[in-house]
């Protein structure tokens, strides 16, 4: 069974002063089977980083992009394409763009769980594969 990473799951795992750090970093360890993420989430949480940790911590987390532990996914145009559908079916919820790929990719690759501590927007989602995400840790 395949994990989809989401960004609050891998910034919380890289700041040691984020309030679930332990929480994540505990389940991680625990974790063997493959993990996919897609490319906007790097992004997402390289501004994190940058912001919160600074410049060194930056560094080293382009650095472990390279780590084999995850799989690194570019979004195909189907999944930009359903990813507009999801941003106009939840726009109350006001969904970004990250997370609607996600779901995108989760559908496309029949993936159901997801590590993220977003619990607000991925409970409310009803992807086309499945009934509702595992939520984790």
């Amino acid at each position: 069974m395949t994990y989809l990473l989401d960004t609050s799951f891998w910034y919380a795992l890289l700041n040691k002063g984020d309030k679930s750090h332990q929480q994540v970093m505990a389940f991680a360890q625990k974790i063997n089977h493959p993990i996919v993420t897609a490319t906007p989430v790097t992004t997402e949480v390289a501004y994190l980083v940058r912001r919160d940790l600074g410049h060194k911590a930056l560094a080293a987390y382009i650095e472990s992009l390279t780590d084999p532990d995850y799989r690194l996914l570019e979004p195909a145009k189907s999944d930009y394409r359903r990813a507009a559908g999801i941003i106009r079916k939840y726009s109350d919820a006001h969904i970004d763009f990250v997370d609607a790929v996600l779901v995108a990719i989760s559908e496309r690759l029949e993936i159901t769980r997801v590590l993220t501590l977003d619990q607000r927007h991925f409970r409310l989602f009803r992807p086309s594969h499945c009934p509702a995400f595992e939520i984790l840790p």
